[in-house]
C-alpha cells in the first residue's frame, strides 16, 4: 500500500476513504491510535489513506479533483 493523503484530522482522512471506496477504489485509514498521544505531539499528520499500488494513479486523480472542489455533485 502507498500513502496518497494526508489528512488535517482522523475525520477528513475518513471522508477521502469514504470517496474513493465510492469509486471501488480500496483503501485505508491509518492514524486512529495516535490521534490520543495528542497532548505530547504535534497534532497535525497522524492522519494518512493508503490505497493499493496498482489503484494509486486513479486515486490521486480523484484526491486532486477533491482538493480542488471539482468533484461533481451527482455520479
Amino acid at each position: 500500500m502507498r500513502l496518497i493523503f494526508r489528512a488535517n484530522n482522523i475525520l477528513e482522512a475518513h471522508i477521502v476513504a469514504g470517496l474513493l471506496r465510492s469509486r471501488d477504489i480500496d483503501c485505508f485509514v491509518g492514524g486512529h491510535y495516535l490521534q490520543g498521544a495528542v497532548g505530547d505531539l504535534p497534532s497535525t499528520d497522524f492522519a494518512h489513506v493508503f490505497v493499493d499500488d496498482n489503484q494509486y494513479q486513479n486515486a490521486s486523480m480523484i484526491i486532486e479533483s477533491y482538493e480542488n472542489n471539482e468533484l461533481p455533485l451527482n455520479d
